[in-house]
């Protein structure tokens, strides 16, 4: 009985993960469009809350005048709007952006 050469065993192994990856990894294109945004949309989202945290901070600390604090507001208001408008778009809700990051917690912290 002829044992396999290490030639042999390597693509034998090689094809099986080939195979096993192949069956794990979901290239329909639908899925990768929406991968793709819910990604995009993370980070922005991410962006969108130190954005709005800072805005805060100074409004606390007095650092904008009236008019600097009410177009801060408005445009977070319509960013906050247009994200809402893009996850429902993409068939996405808040908790779909908040990646879990194991023992670290999650990425964007609950409002």
């Amino acid at each position: 009985m002829n044992e396999p050469s290490d030639t042999e065993r390597v693509t034998t192994a090689l094809t099986r993960a080939s195979r096993t990856l192949t069956e794990r990894i979901d290239t329909d294109r639908d899925s990768v469009e929406r991968d793709l945004m819910k990604l995009v949309l993370t980070i922005v989202e991410l962006v969108r809350q130190l954005m709005e945290r800072q805005a805060l901070r100074r409004v606390d600390q007095g650092d904008l005048s009236e008019e600097q604090e009410e177009r801060v507001g408005l445009t977070l208001l319509l960013l906050d709007e247009r994200m809402t408008e893009l996850r429902e778009r993409h068939g996405l809700s808040a908790a779909d952006l908040n990646l879990d990051l194991g023992p670290l917690g999650t990425l964007l912290p609950t409002e």
